[in-house]
């Protein structure tokens, strides 16, 4: 089974006392629609952070700094093993501006169970939780 490399990043409102964090719905392929941090594929020669920085300018057109490894999921999807490096992540410029995702939420602690996460995604939620 083919292994795809990605990594996302957790943007929260803060790094020292993050109250809210930012998810987006997935807007293509076999998943749209589904509830994820929004990142990508690591490309040859880039660092996981060099990754997580170029895609989110590309996908949300915003700088970020990125902060801790939260955790690297491994997941099996029915064609391809998703390894993801989740980091947690901070605007430093720009404002969030959908250029692949179908929506995006700003979600409170209490309302982390309120969208569909896709299924790696999940995975990660409660270690988020431990953190707000």
């Amino acid at each position: 089974m083919k292994t795809i490399h990605v990594v996302a990043a957790v943007i929260c409102d803060s790094i020292e006392n993050k109250s809210r964090i930012f998810a987006t719905a997935r807007g293509y392929g076999d998943l749209k629609g589904g509830w994820e941090f929004p990142g990508g594929k690591v490309e040859p020669g880039e660092t996981p952070q060099q990754a997580l920085k170029r895609e989110i300018m590309e996908e949300l057109n915003t700088e970020i700094e990125v902060g801790e490894l939260i955790d690297t999921i491994e997941y099996d999807y029915p064609t391809f093993h998703l390894s993801m490096d989740c980091f947690w992540a901070v605007v430093t410029d720009g404002e969030l501006e959908l250029k692949e995702a179908e929506a995006a939420k700003w979600l409170t602690r209490v309302q982390l169970d309120s969208v569909a996460w896709l299924p790696a995604d999940v995975t990660l939620i409660e270690k988020i939780r431990k953190e707000m």
